[in-house]
């Protein structure tokens, strides 16, 4: 298993972090997770909700989980939601099935963690955390 370094998230942070300053989007809260689950860094704006930081981990943590980015999760609810609901079960309510936990793999596939983005539409906190991983010289996985 390759290892996301704390640089590295730091990289993706800040590239996501200036996505979400070009787009003038609402604040936000970061996370990274290595492929492990763990976070590597978390950050949040000035002015986020109260719960944005669970939901920013959640997001994350239901793609490195179910092992594909959570566009394909809330696609997968929509069309089974009585296997996505058992499934956030067994995960203690810790998976997000929405837009804006996106996978990132090396250049050659590995798979090296997860970021999590909350604070604004899913599509625009997925967008965000695109940026933030190609910023980083990695490939990002939406699902």
């Amino acid at each position: 298993m390759a290892d996301l370094t704390l640089d590295t998230a730091r990289k993706i942070i800040d590239g996501a972090l200036a996505k979400v300053i070009e787009m003038k989007l609402k604040p936000m809260v970061i996370t990274v997770l290595d492929a492990r689950g763990c976070v590597k860094a978390t950050i949040a704006q000035d002015g986020t909700s109260l719960m944005r930081g669970e939901v920013a981990h959640g997001k994350a943590y239901g793609a490195l989980a179910m092992g594909l980015g959570s566009r394909a999760l809330f696609k997968r609810a929509e069309e089974q939601p009585f296997f996505i609901d058992a499934v956030n079960t067994m995960a203690r309510g810790a998976l997000i099935p929405v837009p804006g936990g996106v996978l990132i793999h090396d250049a050659s596939g590995s798979l090296l963690g997860a970021i999590g983005i909350s604070g604004d539409t899913s599509d625009n906190d997925e967008i965000a955390a695109v940026a933030g991983i190609e910023t980083a010289g990695l490939k990002a996985s939406t699902g």
